[in-house]
C-alpha cells in the first residue's frame, strides 16, 4: 500500500443535468475507504446537498468550486500526500488534467493516485485515444478531430453524412448531434464548440447496439469485469437517456465474451488502475463492434452498476489507488467473497430515466445524443418484464406500468416511433395495443426485436386479463363465498400468477379487471390483494426460508426462487 496519510478528493461540483448526483455516490464510497485506511481525507465539493459534505463523512470540506485555482490554493494550504481524480465525474477528472498539465502537482509534489493522469488524458483526447487503441487492434469508429468549423465540414467531405458531432471533455453528450445534411452540421457544429475547444466528427453508427462494461484492474495487472449492460434504446440516444437493462438480454455467448476480452485488454494497455468504463456500438446483424469511448473514471453506470451486482466499485477502486491488489480486498458489501470475484446475477435490473422537460419553456423533447434526463430509477426482477414495470411505476410520472396508464395523446404513432422523445416506452404501448408488428416497431426504432417481443408479452398478460372483466359485474349480486368459487378457477389463478410474475400491480390488475367502475381507485387494488391473499398467491420469496429450512442439504436457492 501506498504511504500516504492525507488525500485530497475532488468532488462533482454544482449540482447540474448530466453531473453531480449521480457521483456523489462514488465520492461517498471512496472517502469512505479513506477513513477505513485511517487517512485523513480533504473534500472539494461546493454542492452543500451530497452526502459526502455530511458531517464525519470527511475529515475537511472547502465548499469551494472544483477549478484549477481553487484547488490549487487549497492543495497550499493542506499539503495533502495524493489526489483522487476519479470520482468527480468529469469536472473533477478535466480540473485534475488541467493541474497535471501546470505542474502544480509536480510543485507541490501530490501524487495522483489509481489512473495516471497521462491514461485520463489518452482516454480523453480523441486522436491519442484512437492511436493507443490502433497499436492493439481493436476498433474505434473512425473520426476527425477539429478545431474550427472548417476543419468540421472537410472532415465531412471525407466521411459522407449522416455523422455526429461530439464536444471533446464533455459530460453527458453535451453539444453532441446527429448531422444529415449542411445546415444541421453548421449549427451543431456552432453549439459544440461554445462547449469545447475540440470537436470530434464521426461516422454515424445510428442504429447499433449499445454495450457497455464495467472493467477494474489493480496495479498488479489482476483485472475482473463486474458488470456488463445494454442499451434498450439503440445507439444514437444518450446512454443517460435510455433504459439501461443488467445483465445484457440479446448478447449471444460469443458476442458476450469476445467484448468483455475485449475490454480487459484495453484496460491493461491504457494503464488504468481502479475502475473504468468501456462502451460499444455493436452491429445487430453480425458481430461487428467499435469502442464509442473509454472512461477512465467512475461514471453514471458505475453506480447502476454496484448498485446492481452489490460490488462496491467506487470503494474497491479507491482501495486499489491506495495501492492494494484485488486479492487483498472483501467485497465490503457481501462481506465473504473477494473483490476479485465477479458476481454473476440470476435477476434483471432495470435503469429508467426520468425527464422533467415540462418544467422548461421551450425545450425540444426529443431525445438524442445529449443528455437531457435529472434523474434515473433502479428496479430489479426475475423478468425483464417485472424489472421494466417496476420501474415506471417508481420514475414517479403518474404511470401505474408499461400498461393500464392514463391515455397519453399521440396524434401520429408512426412518426413518435421514429422520433424518440420521453414517452417513447408508452408510445411503443400503444403502437402494440394498436396492432403494430413487431417488424413494423423494429423497422421504425431499432429497438431489438427480444425487447419488442417481451414488451407484447405484457401486452398480451393484459388482454387476457380484460377477458375476465366480467367479474367485476358479477361483484355487484354476488355474495364473497359465491365470488371466491369464481375466483379458484385453474384459468383466472394462473393468469393471475402470470400477471404478479411479470410485474403487473394490484392496481393494473384490478384496472384491466374493470374493478373502477364498481369502487374507488385505492379500494380496487386492495380488492386484488385481497383476492390474491385468499388464493394463496403470494412472493415466492417467501417460501423459500421454508425449503431452506425443510430440505438444508437439498436445497438450490436459484432453483427455489423460479418455483
Amino acid at each position: 500500500m501506498e504511504e500516504v496519510k492525507k488525500v485530497l478528493l475532488l468532488g462533482s461540483g454544482a449540482l447540474k443535468i448530466g453531473q453531480a448526483g449521480e457521483f456523489d455516490y462514488s465520492g461517498a464510497q471512496a472517502l469512505k475507504a479513506l477513513k477505513e485506511e485511517g487517512i485523513q481525507s480533504v473534500l472539494i465539493n461546493p454542492n452543500i446537498a451530497t452526502v459526502q459534505t455530511s458531517k464525519d463523512v470527511a475529515d475537511k470540506v472547502y465548499f469551494q468550486p472544483v477549478r484549477p485555482d481553487f484547488v490549487e490554493r487549497v492543495i497550499e494550504k493542506e499539503r495533502p500526500d495524493g489526489i483522487l481524480l476519479s470520482f468527480g465525474g468529469q469536472t473533477a477528472l478535466n480540473c485534475g488534467v488541467e493541474l497535471f498539465k501546470r505542474g502544480v502537482l509536480e510543485k507541490y509534489n501530490v501524487k495522483v493516485l489509481g489512473t495516471p493522469v497521462q491514461a485520463i488524458i489518452d482516454t480523453e483526447d480523441r486522436e491519442l485515444f484512437v492511436k493507443r487503441l490502433d497499436e492493439i487492434g481493436v476498433k474505434t469508429i473512425k473520426s476527425h478531430a477539429c478545431s474550427t468549423i472548417e476543419e468540421v465540414q472537410e472532415a465531412v467531405i471525407e466521411l459522407g453524412f449522416p455523422v455526429i458531432l461530439r464536444a471533446a471533455y464533455a459530460l453527458g453528450g453535451l453539444g453532441s448531434g446527429f448531422c444529415d445534411n449542411e445546415e444541421e452540421l453548421l449549427t451543431q457544429a456552432e453549439e459544440a464548440f461554445s462547449f469545447s475547444p475540440q470537436v470530434l466528427v464521426e461516422k454515424s453508427l445510428r442504429g447499433w447496439k449499445e454495450i457497455e462494461y464495467e472493467v477494474v484492474r489493480d496495479g498488479y495487472d489482476n483485472c475482473i469485469t463486474v458488470c456488463n449492460m445494454e442499451n434498450f434504446d439503440p445507439l444514437g440516444i444518450h446512454t443517460g437517456e435510455s433504459i439501461v437493462v443488467a445483465p445484457s438480454q440479446t448478447l449471444s455467448n460469443a458476442e458476450y465474451h469476445k467484448l468483455r476480452a475485449l475490454a480487459i485488454k484495453i484496460i491493461r494497455h491504457i494503464g488504468i488502475v481502479g475502475e473504468c468504463n468501456v462502451q460499444y456500438a455493436l452491429d445487430p446483424q453480425s458481430e461487428d463492434y467499435y469502442v464509442i469511448e473509454v472512461n477512465a473514471r467512475l461514471s453514471r453506470s458505475s453506480a447502476l452498476a454496484s448498485k446492481a451486482t452489490g460490488y462496491p466499485l467506487a470503494f474497491v477502486a479507491a482501495k486499489l489507488g491506495l495501492g492494494y491488489g484485488l486479492f487483498e480486498l472483501k467485497n465490503s458489501v457481501t462481506k465473504t467473497t473477494s473483490a476479485f470475484f465477479e458476481p454473476a446475477l440470476d435477476y434483471v435490473v432495470c435503469k429508467i430515466p426520468r425527464w422533467d422537460l415540462t418544467k422548461f419553456h421551450g425545450v425540444n423533447h426529443e431525445l438524442g445524443s445529449s443528455m437531457k434526463s435529472v434523474g434515473e430509477v433502479m428496479a430489479i426482477g426475475r423478468t425483464f418484464e417485472e424489472a421494466l414495470q417496476k420501474g415506471l411505476r417508481m420514475i414517479g410520472q403518474g404511470m401505474h406500468g408499461f400498461v393500464d396508464n392514463k391515455e397519453l395523446s399521440v396524434t401520429d404513432i408512426h412518426d413518435a416511433l421514429l422520433h424518440a422523445t420521453d414517452t417513447r416506452i408508452f408510445v411503443v404501448s400503444q403502437a402494440i395495443q394498436a396492432g403494430y408488428s413487431i417488424e413494423k416497431i423494429h423497422d421504425a426504432t431499432k429497438i431489438d426485436g427480444w425487447f419488442l417481443q417481451k414488451l407484447k408479452h405484457i401486452v398480451d398478460i393484459n388482454n387476457r386479463l380484460r377477458e375476465f372483466a366480467y367479474l367485476s359485474d358479477m361483484m355487484t349480486y354476488m355474495e364473497p363465498s359465491e365470488m371466491m368459487e369464481c375466483l379458484e378457477s385453474p384459468d383466472f389463478m394462473e393468469l393471475l400468477y402470470d400477471a404478479k410474475v411479470y410485474g403487473f400491480s394490484d392496481f393494473q390488475i384490478a384496472r384491466a379487471l374493470n374493478l373502477e367502475m364498481n369502487m374507488k381507485m385505492e379500494d380496487a387494488g386492495l380488492t386484488i390483494r385481497k383476492w390474491r391473499k385468499e388464493l394463496g398467491i403470494l412472493p415466492v420469496v417467501n417460501q423459500i426460508d421454508t425449503l431452506a429450512a425443510e430440505y438444508p442439504a437439498q436445497t438450490n436457492y436459484q432453483y427455489l426462487t423460479y418455483l
